[in-house]
């Protein structure tokens, strides 16, 4: 049983929006921290958490996708 939520977990955190991680480091904590606090929120407010997790997701998606660093012009 163990095992299946390690894998799991390891699925979610390796392929997951990093939005935790990301926001983690900008506030200077630790990604479990921040976890913690959207599954509080989310129990909380009856899955207002889990919106605000995906329109941060969003948002960040589409800044990486904007500000993409190219390496030349022909990336393009």
């Amino acid at each position: 049983m163990m095992s299946f939520l390690h894998e799991t977990r390891y699925f979610f955190e390796k392929r997951g929006f990093e939005v935790c991680s990301r926001l983690a480091d900008r506030l200077g904590m630790k990604a479990k921290n921040v976890r913690i606090f959207f599954i509080y929120l989310s129990f909380f407010s009856l899955g207002a958490g889990f919106a605000l997790y995906l329109v941060l997701a969003f948002w960040l998606r589409m800044k990486d996708f904007l500000f993409a660093k190219r390496s030349s012009v022909f990336d393009l």
